[in-house]
């Protein structure tokens, strides 16, 4: 039963990297990291907040693996240097291929894991039962949310790609 669990979470994180290529096909720099919605990330930065929200995410999944019940520290995307590095530097292809090829990388990882190691847990201040399994769903939920405000930018940009 977990791993169908797992499989179906590895699923969906898939089907959200599907869903950000397709709409984010066809656009070059200029669009994609034009905020079309005053005030509101671009497709870039929310192309760059994803990916390093899996990166920090894979960290805490290095340190629940390797520690018992490590202290998981919350995130704040204001103020990170990494992120504000990779939305001023970084091409937006640039940073989209790269997450989708951390993505396939992730995937294949997390789907080496046993069911033991998704239930290894970590201390979040925010959430009493954290483990991995609670931070690889948290994660496709998140980015679900993200997904949603991709679509909407996109959306102001010309016809959406079917």
């Amino acid at each position: 039963m977990a791993e169908d669990t797992h499989g179906r979470l590895l699923s969906r994180l898939r089907e959200l990297a599907v869903e950000i290529e397709r709409l984010t096909s066809g656009l070059d720099e200029g669009p994609l990291a034009k905020r079309t919605v005053p005030g509101k990330w671009s497709l870039k930065e929310l192309i760059c907040h994803l990916w390093r929200v899996q990166q920090l995410f894979e960290g805490r999944i290095d340190a629940m693996l390797s520690q018992t019940n490590p202290p998981i520290i919350p995130y704040e995307p204001e103020g990170d240097p990494e992120f504000e590095r990779m939305v001023a530097t970084l091409p937006a292809q640039q940073s989209l291929r790269a997450f989708l090829a951390e993505r396939n990388r992730f995937i294949v990882r997390l789907e080496a894991l046993s069911p033991t190691h998704w239930r290894r847990p970590g201390r979040h201040p925010e959430f009493p039962h954290y483990d991995l399994h609670f931070q690889v769903e948290y994660m496709a939920h998140h980015e679900a949310h993200h997904l949603y405000q991709i679509f909407q930018r996109r959306a102001h940009l010309g016809q959406i790609p079917p």
